[in-house]
């Protein structure tokens, strides 16, 4: 499956350099490993005309222990081949 989710300018560009190869996000849509994440970089209010893709390669679901509230997830990303 595929999401198409906004990211944050100074965290789309950490994508992109390769500092960050995670997201934290409510887990409202259900998300999967193997699933593509279309992260569209959000600006000002506005979307860009950037996107990255990125596979959810790990899922850590959260259940209040470690800080990571319940109906949260951590993503493990990885390139998409």
């Amino acid at each position: 499956m595929k999401h198409e989710v906004k990211i944050k300018s100074q965290y789309f560009n950490d994508i992109i350099s390769g500092e960050k190869n995670f997201e934290i996000r409510k887990n409202d849509r259900d998300y999967h490993v193997g699933d593509i994440l279309m992260l569209q970089e959000y600006d000002n209010g506005e979307y860009t005309k950037n996107f990255v893709r990125r596979k959810i390669a790990y899922i850590h679901h959260g259940d209040g222990n470690f800080g990571l509230e319940k109906g949260y997830c951590v993503l493990g990303l990885s390139k998409c081949e």
